[in-house]
């Protein structure tokens, strides 16, 4: 990247972004601005910002996408979980079948096991609150010669210079960038949950049940107390399911489930209803572009991908880093834009296509 000499030659921290969704990639995104100093607005569909959700697997180079634009949530979010320590793998009967030691070197950053609302605060943490506006349910974007207009469904609306769609798998945004992309199904209906454990499994120790008999298993501990667990099982859908993110039956079905050996099927058997959320296992086919005039997507909303490769919540922050730096380093919004997604786009690609097939060809029937 070459970084412009003259300050005036710069996109100017006056310039006014509106970012549509206050997950983990909208909200990084929105520190990183506030950070450098561009006025930012973060719009949020929901009255509150969500920090439900289950545990979450993160990579190395997502603690160092985080590390690098803000130290303070990097050392937070350390501070909240369990650095992986071992990767072990086991059939449907609970016998070992292999295992992957993780040790780090004294100064590197480890791979983390942690709770989603764990990550989601140390963000927060960050922003002004009179930055986020709650209950901004989004119905339509428009563009003029010099702003971007979000349109809101209660009538309001708010004009700026750029847009971010940070609005996950079912961006609306997304619409007025790259119209009708529809959601892949990759072929599981999934079940996470979180429930206190302090004997199936160690801290650090993520447990992989192979994939066999139409599903498959993992568990890893998230903190001090608490365990994560996943639980997928293969499901055709129908015509009326395609789509649809939740099924309306949500009950794990305990044929399925007693396939799993009598240890893990209890850790899953014992977590309180609250604790567990189902949902449809999607990915976005590759889009062939991430922005269109002032509106620029990112996360979820621009690469939607499967789980296999951990690479959702990395690949979101690594987007809001890069972007930042190009707004900061560009003599333009347009020449950010597209430098950004000269960069990004085959990197993205790579990531949903390599979890696609991970997904698709591991175990299945």
């Amino acid at each position: 990247m070459q970084i412009q000499s003259k300050k005036a030659q710069m996109v100017s921290t006056n310039t006014k972004i509106g970012i549509i969704g206050a997950g983990t990639s909208g909200a990084y995104l929105a520190s990183l601005l506030i950070q450098e100093g561009f006025e930012v607005h973060l719009f949020e569909k929901a009255p509150v910002v969500r920090t439900d959700g289950c545990g979450i697997l993160i990579v190395q180079s997502g603690m160092k996408a985080l590390h690098q634009g803000n130290p303070q949530i990097c050392q937070k979010i350390i501070e909240s979980g369990n650095p992986v320590k071992l990767f072990e793998f086991r059939n449907l009967k609970g016998g070992f079948i292999n295992s992957e030691s993780v040790t780090y070197e004294e100064d590197e950053l480890p791979g983390m096991l942690v709770h989603r609302k764990a990550i989601l605060e140390a963000i927060l943490d960050t922003l002004p609150p009179d930055r986020i506006k709650f209950n901004a349910q989004l119905s339509a974007i428009t563009q003029t010669e010099g702003s971007a207009i979000a349109h809101f469904k209660d009538g309001s609306y708010w004009e700026g210079d750029i847009i971010v769609g940070a609005d996950g798998i079912l961006s609306k945004v997304r619409q007025s960038v790259v119209p009708n992309v529809e959601l892949y199904y990759l072929g599981d209906l999934v079940w996470r949950g979180i429930v206190a454990d302090d004997s199936f499994c160690p801290e650090g120790n993520f447990f992989v049940y192979v994939r066999g008999r139409g599903i498959y298993a993992n568990f890893f501990h998230i903190d001090a107390i608490h365990t994560h667990w996943g639980f997928f099982v293969e499901r055709e859908q129908t015509d009326t399911e395609n789509g649809v993110l939740q099924p309306t039956n949500t009950t794990i079905p305990t044929q399925e489930l007693a396939k799993l050996p009598e240890d893990a099927r209890k850790v899953i058997e014992s977590t309180p209803i609250e604790n567990i959320i189902c949902r449809y296992s999607y990915d976005i086919d590759p889009l062939p572009q991430l922005y269109d005039g002032r509106v620029i997507l990112i996360g979820d909303a621009a690469h939607a991908k499967s789980s296999t490769r951990a690479r959702g919540m990395t690949s979101g922050w690594e987007d809001g880093l890069l972007l930042m730096q190009y707004l900061k380093s560009s003599a333009s919004i347009s020449e950010a834009f597209k430098n950004y997604q000269t960069e990004r786009l085959p990197i993205v690609h790579e990531y949903q296509r390599t979890s696609r097939e991970m997904s698709q060809k591991i175990g299945r029937r």
